[in-house]
């Protein structure tokens, strides 16, 4: 279960990680659904607060020439998630797509309480879809 929660924080940072095939080797093997459904789900919203408090941080060092994104690239990303407005967070499980949704909300200061909350909602229904989804598929080649 720590490696789980541990695969769990890291795949939601910006290190590459599969916590989906953790998650299913250790339902094939006989784990709990619910402890491994909660196990991911803390581990991978824990990790997507690490990139919003990275975002909370970063915004300090925008001014210099090494920051690595652009005034008119953060501009961009700006107009983008204000367009779209914190819900935009329910999408930080999509691969590529989710990491910086959630250190963009870092960057324009979303009241933690509410990033929580969407990441939470988020990454909680996509191991529920995973589990699911190795019930239906998987169950046979388990035993």
């Amino acid at each position: 279960m720590l490696m789980l929660f541990l695969v769990a924080l890291a795949s939601a940072t910006l290190l590459p990680g599969g916590s989906e095939v953790w998650l299913a080797r250790l339902w094939c093997q006989g784990e709990s659904w619910w402890l491994l459904w909660t196990v991911a789900s803390v581990g991978n919203t824990l990790g997507s607060l690490v990139n919003v408090g990275l975002g909370r941080y970063a915004r300090h060092f925008e001014k210099r020439r090494w920051f690595p994104v652009s005034r008119q690239g953060l501009a961009r990303a700006e107009g983008w998630y204000l367009r779209f407005g914190e819900w935009s967070l329910l999408a930080s499980w999509v691969p590529v797509v989710g990491d910086p949704l959630t250190v963009l909300a870092g960057i324009l200061r979303l009241p933690w309480w509410r990033a929580t909350l969407l990441i939470a909602l988020a990454k909680s229904a996509r191991y529920a879809l995973v589990l699911c989804l190795a019930g239906a598929w998987l169950a046979p080649l388990c035993a």
